[in-house]
């Protein structure tokens, strides 16, 4: 059950900003501002097993003398899953306003009994990441999750074909990671908040003791200025995971879905 809670929890924080491509240029306008507010669900079949609910704020610290935006997202179990395996996670990001890319990040995981923390410092003159763990090199653009998820949403894909292949590297606890996504199209899809014309995606996934050897995750984001994943869905081993948006509000351009 503990790995089944942690696959909920994996999907819920860190798919949203699976689909960054460090070699496709970043538009030039902003997607988002301080004062957004963004939640997302995961149901187990008909039951709600997770929330997380992720916001922009201004920050009034400084790095490097220059101001940021702070990301935080809160990420907890819902219901029956908090008597199976109780999580309160907590992930923090502080980025530059204008390049996107962070400078510090921390977290606070609670999973049942399991306790974990971490800072990460990005220290970009000299390529080197800062960790509880220790130190890395890094070249070129490497982002925590949280951070990811905005640059993403940032991306100019007007170049974008079907079946291309992106990659994005982010930090998390011991090193640098790679994550390929796959772009599928352009597709409808409906969460809680409406139906949505939507750009299609399907991140890589390592089978395990939860998914199933051919299963896919695929997640959706809106095809506007926004550019918010508004749904995802995987099958696991048994049964599916699916993570649906249920509230957006301080949002810098209007959320409009299809109307019928």
């Amino acid at each position: 059950m503990k790995k089944f809670i942690s696959a909920l929890l994996i999907i819920l924080c860190n798919t949203a900003g699976a689909w960054a491509q460090e070699q496709v240029a970043k538009t030039k306008e902003v997607a988002f501002k301080a004062g957004e507010q963004i939640t997302y669900k995961l149901r187990y079949g008909f039951l709600s097993a997770a929330e997380t609910v992720i916001k922009v704020e201004d920050s009034p610290l400084k790095f490097e003398g220059r101001p940021v935006l702070h990301i935080n997202a809160q990420a907890k179990t819902l219901g029956t899953f908090n008597f199976l395996f109780n999580v309160r996670n907590e992930y923090h990001s502080y980025i530059d306003p204008a390049t996107l890319l962070p400078y510090y990040y921390w977290e606070n995981r609670k999973e049942a009994k399991y306790r974990h923390t971490d800072k990460v410092t990005f220290d970009r003159q000299k390529n080197i990441i800062t960790a509880d763990k220790g130190q890395f090199s890094f070249k070129g653009d490497v982002f925590d999750f949280l951070s990811c998820y905005y640059y993403a949403r940032n991306i100019d894909i007007t170049g974008l074909k079907v079946g291309d292949v992106l990659t994005l590297r982010y930090f998390l606890e011991d090193g640098i990671h790679p994550l390929t996504i796959t772009y599928l199209g352009k597709e409808q899809t409906k969460c809680n908040l409406g139906t949505f014309n939507c750009l299609k995606f399907s991140p890589t996934i390592i089978p395990g003791r939860i998914f199933k050897k051919n299963s896919k995750l695929y997640l959706w984001i809106t095809d506007d200025k926004n550019r918010i994943p508004v749904k995802a869905n995987v099958e696991i081993v048994v049964g599916s995971l699916t993570m649906d948006l249920t509230q957006a509000s301080g949002l810098k351009y209007p959320l409009n879905p299809v109307k019928k």
